[in-house]
């Protein structure tokens, strides 16, 4: 659900920038902030004829990782998922201009459906759950069947490799959280639980 703006945005540049660039979105807007299941700030954009949108902003201040909350890479992803039988919202644009509202943003498409937070589902009937997951696997399996230099993404990022760059930069960012001060007993939150155990066993090692 969308609610109250936790993360404020500059508004009148905001709508400034969609009459301007996003002419499907009617102004005024009214703007309210998704309250789960984001690393990126995410917005609900209300057009003034009631049409919804979705809009996602890199978060503001200095970031644990440079390769983290890229907005951008989110964006030109799924704009070339768009040509594909891979699911995606329709994209509508992508802001790199700092001096609009702080940080790169870009609107896409808003789609009504259900958040589970807890994945095990509970409430939900076991056939529905099963279908939801074999759906989620098959989406999967047209993802991973894209020919991405046919969509537009031979220059996107490197083609192999990925899973040891993934694996040191989870360890570079558990590194600073560790260092993280709890507010309650003002000590460092330390590392987590076997963390150099989960490390080489993803490694291999």
């Amino acid at each position: 659900m969308a609610g109250r703006i936790r993360q404020p945005v500059d508004e009148t540049a905001l709508e400034k920038y969609i009459s301007g660039n996003v002419p499907v979105i009617k102004t005024p807007i009214d703007l309210k902030q998704f309250g789960f299941g984001q690393s990126n700030p995410t917005y609900q954009i209300t057009a003034s004829d009631g049409q919804r949108f979705v809009m996602r902003k890199k978060p503001p201040g200095k970031l644990l990782s440079k390769t983290a909350h890229k907005v951008e890479r989110e964006y030109r992803i799924m704009h070339a998922l768009e040509k594909t039988d891979v699911a995606v919202p329709k994209t509508y644009c992508l802001c790199e201009d700092d001096s609009v509202i702080g940080t790169p943003f870009y609107i896409m498409e808003y789609l009504d459906g259900r958040i589970f937070e807890d994945f095990t589902m509970p409430g939900v009937e076991p056939n529905e759950r099963e279908a939801m997951w074999r759906d989620a696997v098959l989406t999967l399996a047209r993802f991973h069947a894209v020919d991405y230099e046919k969509v537009g993404l031979e220059k996107f990022g490197k083609p192999s490799g990925f899973y040891p760059r993934q694996i040191n930069t989870w360890v570079t960012i558990c590194g600073s959280q560790e260092k993280a001060v709890d507010i309650e007993t003002k000590e460092p939150v330390g590392k987590l639980p076997y963390f150099e155990e989960t490390v080489r066993f993803f490694k291999n090692e």
